[in-house]
């Protein structure tokens, strides 16, 4: 059964096709050409489908990713998270979207590759904060100070190592990923316990940008 795009928006027509154009970038990156092979899949002018990509690559990787958020959003509904405890709703939140990536392995590569270009740094930046900060609100955080920030920055750092850790993964069911990722969240455990117990000028022995360093390039 085809999809109906007759009365879509261009935004609504770009997270349609999102699925086909990852799919197809694959073979052929993330380019007209996979524009075109989803377009075909669907039966859609590759003209018109264009249009809903009028700034490219990027372009084509957001309205992805805005599908993995709308897949984890009907997924994990807030009665479901709420059975859980708060490390563990971030955990799930997080092990949902690899899940989502690990079905596409060689087109989250290609979006990595993409992503990493200097033009596209700022906007690759937004994407993770995005994903992160949606991670932060179904968990339930409700923080407006220094930690709704911080909170973030860290989160957006572990999910973009994780994936990066998980591109060159072949490990069965991709058990080093996930091994990886509990290390990750450990750490957080760890600094959140250490920064409890510290006052006054103590406190500012700990640096979150040192923290975002360790969790993108650990050690091991």
């Amino acid at each position: 059964m085809q999809t109906d795009f007759s009365e879509m928006t261009l935004e609504e027509m770009a997270q349609a096709l999102a699925p086909a154009v990852a799919d197809a970038a694959v073979f052929d990156g993330w380019t007209d050409l996979a524009i075109a092979s989803a377009a075909e899949m669907h039966g859609l002018d590759p003209d018109v489908a264009r249009l809903a990509f009028p700034g490219g690559p990027m372009d084509m990787i957001a309205a992805w990713i805005a599908t993995v958020d709308r897949a984890m959003v009907e997924a994990l509904p807030a009665d479901v998270l709420a059975q859980m405890g708060f490390t563990a709703r971030i955990k799930a939140l997080l092990v949902f979207r690899i899940e989502q990536a690990a079905q596409r392995r060689e087109s989250l590569r290609r979006a990595l590759a993409v992503m990493a270009l200097p033009k596209n740094a700022v906007r690759s930046a937004r994407l993770s904060w995005q994903a992160a900060d949606l991670m932060w609100r179904m968990a339930g955080d409700t923080a407006t100070d220094f930690n709704h920030y911080s909170k973030r920055a860290i989160l957006a750092s572990i999910y973009a190592a994780t994936l990066a850790v998980l591109v060159d993964d072949d490990s069965a069911g991709q058990a080093e990923t996930y091994a990886f990722l509990d290390r990750r969240l450990e750490d957080v455990v760890r600094f959140g316990k250490a920064k409890a117990r510290l006052t006054g000028g103590e406190r500012e022995h700990f640096s979150i940008a040192r923290l975002m360093g360790r969790l993108r390039y650990p050690a091991s």
